[in-house]
């Protein structure tokens, strides 16, 4: 019952329905949770999804990482590293997989593996592009250096995703 009424208040509202309820986005039909990044430089957080909604923030770093949560027509309300977020217009959104480093002086390895060569350090808070993601590591780049990352370590992809 409490469900029931949980559920009614949500879509009462105009807002997606809470994960638990939907695997995919209602409007896409693509996974929810998901990763994608800024595409824009700018872009307004909104406190719900439309125009005539309150601007709450504004987030300023193109090619962040971020975690969309819910749909709703051309809007699509997403979360950062630290949880806040908002509703944004899906135009200012790209399907490039981008992660944030989470660990200062991250090695990148030449394969996947703890004890291959180090091929570059990243610091904590850089973005880097996703790429392959087997179980335990990604390869990633960033600034013209490649190599492989514990998956652990980066925010921006899932603990069970594997990428080709």
């Amino acid at each position: 019952m409490a469900l029931r009424l949980f559920l009614s208040v949500f879509l009462a509202l105009g807002v997606a329905a809470p994960l638990a309820a939907r695997d995919t986005g209602p409007v896409t039909n693509l996974p929810l949770p998901r990763f994608v990044s800024m595409k824009a430089a700018e872009g307004n957080v909104r406190r719900g999804p439309s125009l005539t909604h309150r601007i709450d923030w504004v987030f300023q770093r193109r090619d962040m990482p971020l975690r969309i949560t819910a749909e709703h027509g051309h809007w699509r309300r997403v979360e950062d590293r630290d949880g806040m977020g908002g509703w944004v217009h899906y135009s200012l959104l790209s399907g490039t997989r981008t992660v944030l480093i989470e660990q200062d002086m991250l090695t990148l390895r030449t394969r996947p593996e703890t004890d291959a060569p180090v091929t570059a350090a990243l610091e904590v808070g850089v973005i880097a592009r996703l790429g392959q993601c087997g179980p335990e590591w990604c390869r990633v780049s960033s600034a013209g250096y490649k190599g492989w990352a514990p998956k652990a370590r980066l925010w921006g992809v899932g603990m069970n995703e594997l990428r080709d």
